[in-house]
């Protein structure tokens, strides 16, 4: 698995790679959660995932809960189909906000700031 962070304008843009299982998942949830605990709302992008087991599926988990608590907008991008399976077999597709393009994330983004204002 490889894991790109980059800042966009508002948020924090995730871009993984490659299988996500056991043995990249610690990463993975360092990553999600030193992005939240920073205060930016984070957009994960899974077009590349090739596979995802429950381990990596719980750092996702991990992270919607944690940006809940915070308040901050929280989303997954562009699933490829191997992840989409997994999220439907387990209905997190209908827990998770999910996105077709960084530009409906970031105007949830920009609709969450002006509310906090």
């Amino acid at each position: 698995m490889e894991l790109t962070l980059k800042s966009e304008t508002g948020f924090d843009l995730l871009a993984l790679s490659g299988e996500v299982d056991m043995h990249f998942s610690p990463k993975l949830r360092e990553k999600i959660l030193g992005t939240l605990k920073d205060g930016k709302p984070l957009l994960i992008d899974m077009a590349q995932v090739s596979y995802i087991d429950s381990s990596g599926i719980a750092s996702l988990v991990e992270g919607f809960q944690t940006a809940k608590s915070s308040k901050l907008p929280y989303g997954l991008l562009n699933i490829s189909t191997t992840a989409l399976q997994v999220l439907t077999l387990t209905r997190l597709d209908k827990i998770f906000n999910l996105y077709s393009s960084a530009e409906q994330f970031k105007a949830q983004v920009t609709t969450h700031a002006g509310a906090i204002q």
